[in-house]
């Protein structure tokens, strides 16, 4: 991608799966960046491969619900990088007792809303103003096929993931005369060590049968779409939801 090199960013929950990847991806093209998770080991462990790989990686600690944990995360970035270029918040969770509309648990639809919907607009409200005295950037959000392919087996995080699509909307509006540009991602099926641990064969065998490609997903094929966005490349696209999922959702 042009226009990678030198960039600055955060990868919110980034340490593992697709926020690994991307860390990994957008590392190879020559950005800085500062990887974030819950699990700070995990943070720690990818940002040790990027630098022993040449490429140059902060791991740390953050958790997404917490105000203060994502400004001190782009304090982090500034302070290590002197700005920040953009942000990737692919924060997700809280899906254990998501079930239909009539048995979902309030108290599970609301843990769904806090990590999948208010954390995106906590990271929203951290990491905007530092862009904007950067002169413009990048915020790209993960969200789910989930959130536009209707899901009966759950409710809360299809309705928490919907939600994004609306603030990047929001940021591309506001902020887009500004040099911000806001995105989504719409990850199909992809083999994370996530889905792996909580999908069943015949699950992962089903989803591979109604895809019209050879294979399910990688997370390289997730960061390879946040690389784009967040390049120099990318700069025309603005205000858009993208669905990388081998065809398994066609959409105009």
């Amino acid at each position: 991608m042009r226009g990678l090199a030198g960039k600055s960013g955060i990868i919110a929950g980034g340490g593992r799966g697709i926020g690994a990847a991307t860390a990994r991806r957008l590392a190879e093209e020559g950005a800085l960046v500062i990887i974030g998770d819950i699990v700070e080991e995990w943070a720690q462990q990818t940002a040790d491969d990027i630098v022993s790989k040449g490429g140059t990686a902060i791991g740390m600690r953050l958790d997404g619900t917490s105000p203060q944990s994502q400004q001190e995360i782009v304090r982090r970035a500034v302070e290590a990088f002197g700005g920040l270029d953009f942000f990737h918040s692919n924060l997700a969770g809280g899906t254990e007792g998501d079930v239909n509309a009539l048995d979902c648990p309030l108290d599970v639809f609301d843990k769904s809303i806090e990590i999948n919907t208010k954390s995106h607009l906590i990271a929203t409200q951290a990491a905007l103003p530092v862009l904007l005295e950067r002169g413009g950037g990048a915020m790209i959000y993960t969200s789910s096929g989930a959130a536009t392919g209707g899901s009966p087996w759950q409710v809360a995080y299809p309705m928490a993931k919907n939600a994004i699509h609306a603030l990047a909307r929001h940021v591309a509006t506001k902020w887009g005369k500004n040099g911000i540009r806001a995105n989504v991602i719409c990850p199909g099926l992809v083999l994370t060590e996530a889905v792996q641990q909580h999908m069943t064969e015949e699950q992962v065998s089903m989803g591979k049968r109604v895809v019209p490609s050879p294979r399910l997903g990688k997370p390289d094929d997730i960061a390879a779409m946040v690389a784009l966005l967040a390049s120099d490349d990318g700069e025309w696209i603005n205000g858009q939801v993208y669905h990388v999922n081998g065809g398994g959702q066609m959409r105009g």
